[in-house]
């Protein structure tokens, strides 16, 4: 928020950052912030598991639409370029950021936060990101406009954060490399807040008051090693409607630690837990094959697919998809 704040700071932040460390959080957390006060020009949520969002043509046509629906004045000049050249969006990324993007901003002197997040889910064949290449070159041009860009250090976005035109322009954060101590007091919070509440929110069951304890507080700490992502499962898990909390709570507990990178090393453990207790009344193999058959179709489908096209694909009712997928949805495996 203060780089956001400050008009003489860096044009374009970095939130660099590996799996599961909580980037996309923190960009939706830090939209929602900039809206709030006015700031937030526009966003663009990157993902590979939809095609109009992980391509990169999308994201300046999509940004442009939303800049004409929060400025006025920047609609009434990216309609002029539109009838000028009615395939602007269409044309190449250098072509889409000048026209409109670049042109309108500069013309109007807006002044606003853009957020791009996850940009590593994007589909680039470019040694060096094609966006930040393209952005290299006219983010000198809009000195009232913050790039506030999320993604995984791989070596094509690093590769584009370090091109010379980019450089002196850029502030960078090491999300990876924030004090292991200070993120496990975060993580031990959101575990305590959403534990708590589920203490708070069933009636159902006795629990020991605190619940839960510091023991099982510092041990979930402990296994997620970090790692937000893990947390988040670990919560989701025990919170389950369907099943006791302090039962399921002491099944993570009592997970033995693979090493002292619990939260990298133990997401195999923990969701072979998760399958296996969710399904321990389960007795039938043609259930486990059927959930097998579908839960693979939509992991390894290139595009998602309907749940029609699940079952043309694999031949059974739409109804046994249902079945199937409800059944995963009330254990939290999804």
């Amino acid at each position: 928020m203060r780089w956001a704040k400050d008009s003489q700071d860096s044009y374009v932040f970095w939130l660099n950052g590996l799996a599961g460390t909580g980037k996309s959080t923190i960009a939706q957390t830090f939209s929602g912030v900039v809206a709030e006060n006015g700031t937030l020009g526009a966003s663009f949520f990157c993902s590979r598991d939809y095609l109009n969002r992980k391509e990169l043509k999308n994201i300046f046509p999509t940004l442009a639409y939303q800049l004409a629906c929060r400025y006025p004045a920047f609609r009434k000049q990216i309609i002029r370029v539109i009838k000028r050249d009615p395939s602007a969006a269409q044309n190449s990324l250098i072509s889409q950021l000048e026209d409109l993007i670049v042109y309108p901003l500069s013309f109007t002197k807006t002044s606003c936060v853009i957020v791009v997040d996850a940009l590593d889910e994007c589909v680039d064949d470019q040694p060096a990101s094609a966006i930040l290449s393209v952005l290299g070159r006219f983010v000198k041009q809009l000195p009232s406009v913050k790039f506030f860009i999320t993604g995984r250090p791989e070596p094509r976005i690093r590769t584009g954060f370090r091109l010379p035109l980019l450089v002196p322009f850029t502030q960078v954060f090491l999300l990876h490399e924030v004090e292991l101590s200070s993120v496990d007091e975060d993580i031990r919070l959101f575990l305590q807040e959403k534990l708590t509440a589920v203490a708070k929110r069933r009636s159902d069951f006795d629990v020991s008051d605190p619940w839960p304890c510091d023991k099982d507080l510092t041990a979930l700490t402990k296994k997620s090693s970090g790692l937000f992502i893990f947390a988040s499962t670990l919560a989701r898990f025990i919170e389950s409607e369907h099943h006791e909390p302090d039962e399921r709570l002491q099944l993570i507990v009592t997970l033995p630690d693979s090493t002292v990178h619990e939260g990298r090393a133990g997401i195999d453990p923990l969701y072979a837990q998760v399958l296996m207790h969710g399904f321990f009344s389960v007795k039938e193999a043609t259930v486990f094959a059927n959930l097998r058959r579908v839960l693979a179709s939509v992991i390894l489908a290139f595009n998602p697919l309907s749940r029609e096209q699940i079952a043309k694909i694999l031949n059974i009712k739409s109804s046994l998809i249902t079945a199937n997928l409800c059944s995963a949805l009330r254990d939290d495996l999804m």
